[in-house]
């Protein structure tokens, strides 16, 4: 009792990606970002406004020549300031976003 062989053509489904795709980001594009969250951040809860314009004039800096050691000096010292705040248990800072910005400045 085997089955004839049909002679329509079989389906065959669409082969769809669902995985996320990868990005691929620039070397230092990652500080970048991080650097300007940081600073939306700072400017959010209204803290340090010194190092707020230390940050803007560092990302104005990294865009026109590219170096980005200036980011990761400011990337530290906020990293410092949202420790204290978030030991300080203040609204807003999550521990996520330090780890966030730790990763950063660990992939140097």
């Amino acid at each position: 009792m085997a089955k004839a062989a049909s002679k329509a053509p079989a389906k065959t489904a669409k082969k769809t990606n669902t995985a996320p795709k990868k990005t691929t980001t620039k070397p230092y594009q990652q500080i970048e970002e991080a650097c300007t969250s940081v600073l939306s951040k700072l400017q959010e809860l209204e803290l340090d406004y010194q190092l707020q314009s230390e940050i803007n004039w560092c990302l104005g800096s990294y865009r026109n020549d590219g170096n980005p050691v200036g980011l990761y000096m400011m990337a530290e010292r906020a990293l410092a300031i949202f420790k204290a705040e978030h030991a300080a248990k203040r609204k807003g800072i999550t521990a996520t976003m330090i780890k966030d910005i730790e990763k950063v400045l660990k992939e140097r």
